[in-house]
């Protein structure tokens, strides 16, 4: 497996691990915040870059749309799940329109996922 890919198992696995930290955050530490919504994020994006992961490998996608809906989620969880944190416990926010800024990147990283099933080669 290429060393880029191995870097997405990684970060799928932080952003796994801090969903469900923030999750706990979320319900002991900040009731009634935005928490839930970054821990939501986290999840169900490190999820969507193992299954990401796993239909590059078997061929099911295509890699160059693949690899760019990766970055696309990586980046769009930094920002929408790390503006929301960091404006919970430090009352500012990681800069003016992270979050929204970060949702529309990981919009954008489902689409190119939709599109990568048109240039996909059909398995054989």
């Amino acid at each position: 497996m290429v060393t880029l890919e191995r870097a997405f198992i990684v970060l799928a696995g932080l952003y796994g691990a801090s969903g469900v930290g923030l999750a706990a955050a979320a319900a002991h530490l900040a009731p009634s915040s935005s928490l839930d919504s970054a821990a939501l994020m986290a999840l169900v994006h490190a999820l969507a870059m193992l299954a990401t992961l796993a239909a590059i490998h078997s061929g099911v996608l295509n890699r160059r749309f693949g690899l760019i809906g990766l970055v696309c989620f990586a980046l769009g969880v930094a920002l929408f799940s790390g503006d929301i944190t960091i404006r919970v416990f430090a009352g500012h926010p990681l800069f003016p329109m992270a979050a929204p800024s970060g949702g529309v990147v990981l919009i954008g990283g489902w689409l190119i996922l939709a599109l990568s099933g048109f240039v996909a080669r059909p398995s054989r």
